[in-house]
């Protein structure tokens, strides 16, 4: 229990044999249930968490016959402690890359009912860019700003972290079986979040790397299929936050700067490349091109500006 309120950890786990003991020994103890979610793994990880389990009466194993993928596993989770109706369900990683010690500031605002989700953020601290490989701290900052505007929480950053504490009415409310199976889970649960009207919250927690882990991220699919969910889910938001709930005026500002912005900017290229193959340009064609251009960027600023007050209560 912490603050009257029963807890819960979710562990995923694929091939995690080597980490996964390390992991349920350091859980605190105010933790109440630790399940941990097996998703057909290949190597001793079902039998190492059947061996912890003597030892310990909090753990629970539940294991997947296929491989559904991280979120998939998260999934599977979440579905057991709503079902258990435990308050507050925190998901820690299996490769010991988060803090125990950071669980506590975690789970806290949740039970105390202050935010409905907490996310760790990494990127407070300026050890990170030390600590963090430069390419995973560079690709997650750029998919931090992608999904700040996917998801309208544009005060959430670090949106990969997987750290995070989700309250059972959340759990209620969410469709858990849409929920995107793989890498992509974070950002894809963010903007269903935004959808339901839950508030969130950043916590900084402390980055842990080499320890022993592996990373299962093959970033040339990642960096192709994280765009593409963020992509579609954001026009989801679009149309069930700002067409069907409430309808608002944003909407047409971001379709007027996606037209115009891209338009003005390839004709101005286009006269551009004129001019340098030595033709006249007029200075009407001129204008109008930069006119298209900069009403597109205005445009642009508008709808996330009306975005950003429109969300600010779920901060």
């Amino acid at each position: 229990m912490f603050a009257d309120k029963s807890v819960a950890v979710v562990i995923p786990a694929y091939n995690e044999k080597l980490l996964i003991g390390k992991v349920v020994r350091s859980i605190p103890d105010f933790v109440d249930h630790i399940v941990v979610v097996d998703d057909c793994s290949t190597d001793e990880t079902v039998a190492t968490v059947e061996a912890l389990m003597k030892d310990e009466p909090r753990l629970v194993l539940l294991i997947h016959e296929n491989n559904q993928g991280v979120g998939g596993a998260i999934a599977t989770g979440y579905k057991w402690a709503r079902d258990h109706q435990v308050d507050v369900t925190a998901v820690m990683a299996a490769d010991f890359q988060m803090d125990p010690d950071d669980l506590p500031r975690i789970v806290g605002p949740v039970c105390r009912g202050e935010y409905d989700y907490t996310k760790g953020n990494r990127l407070f601290r300026g050890e990170s860019w030390d600590m963090i490989p430069k390419y995973r701290y560079i690709g997650n900052s750029f998919l931090s700003l992608f999904t700040k505007i996917a998801s309208g929480y544009w005060h959430i950053a670090d949106s990969q972290s997987g750290y995070t504490a989700i309250s059972l009415a959340a759990l209620q409310r969410l469709d858990l079986d849409d929920i995107y199976p793989r890498y992509g889970m974070p950002n894809d649960l963010l903007i269903k979040l935004n959808i339901a009207h839950f508030r969130v919250k950043d916590v900084s927690i402390r980055p842990i790397y080499n320890v022993g882990e592996r990373s299962g991220i093959k970033v040339r699919k990642v960096m192709f299929t994280i765009p593409a969910l963020l992509f579609k889910g954001f026009w989801r938001r679009m149309f069930e936050k700002y067409v069907i709930r409430d309808f608002h005026p944003l909407l047409f500002f971001y379709l007027m700067g996606m037209a115009l912005t891209p338009s003005g900017l390839l004709f101005g290229l286009y006269l551009l490349l004129v001019r340098l193959a030595g033709h006249s340009v007029a200075p009407t064609s001129a204008l109008f091109a930069a006119f298209l251009f900069i009403t597109g960027l205005q445009s642009l600023f508008f709808a996330m500006w009306f975005d950003m007050e429109y969300n600010k209560e779920l901060k």
